[in-house]
């Protein structure tokens, strides 16, 4: 079972280490149809436009990842050995770190950090033959610096270096 739960989780990792920008919807074929996945970015939503709700479905996951897009840039993403991952089989979930150095694209402000993802997986039950039965992710959480996102956003993170 474990090596069923980690295949579509080590999809998303490389779709979000590699991102094409060739392939439209490139993320969302990750996530489940149904049930509905779920992406929440832990964090006050006054901080930045993708954090502090839940984006549910395959559209609201498009919208996830095209707001991450739109504002950040993320250079040398790289997660743990899963030798490291807290794996969960009875709830079909995972937990696991990553770092990046992450640059908000309309002020050039940059910093990097070490997040931490909840993935959970589902069997895709949708009506799609080429998805059903399929493990995929249901539900992605993420827990990040919101705080220097938003110093970021406002052209103030680096003078809060000077401080």
């Amino acid at each position: 079972m474990t090596r069923q739960l980690l295949e579509p989780i080590q999809t998303l990792l490389q779709v979000l280490t590699n991102p094409d920008p060739n392939i439209p919807n490139q993320f969302s074929s990750a996530f489940t149809t149904s049930p509905k996945p779920v992406a929440y970015e832990h964090g006050l939503p006054q901080l930045a436009p993708f954090v502090g709700r839940s984006f549910t479905g395959q559209e609201g996951i498009s919208t996830y990842f095209n707001l991450l897009s739109t504002h950040l840039e993320i250079k040398n993403m790289a997660f743990e050995s899963e030798e490291n991952w807290v794996i969960d089989e009875s709830c079909m979930s995972v937990a696991l770190r990553g770092t990046a150095t992450f640059i908000w694209k309309k002020t050039r402000q940059a910093w990097s950090e070490t997040f931490a993802y909840r993935i959970k997986l589902a069997e895709d039950v949708s009506d799609d033959p080429e998805k059903k039965g399929c493990l995929k992710v249901s539900e992605y959480q993420v827990w990040a610096d919101t705080g220097a996102a938003y110093l970021a956003s406002l052209g103030k993170l680096d003078k809060l270096r000077e401080v």
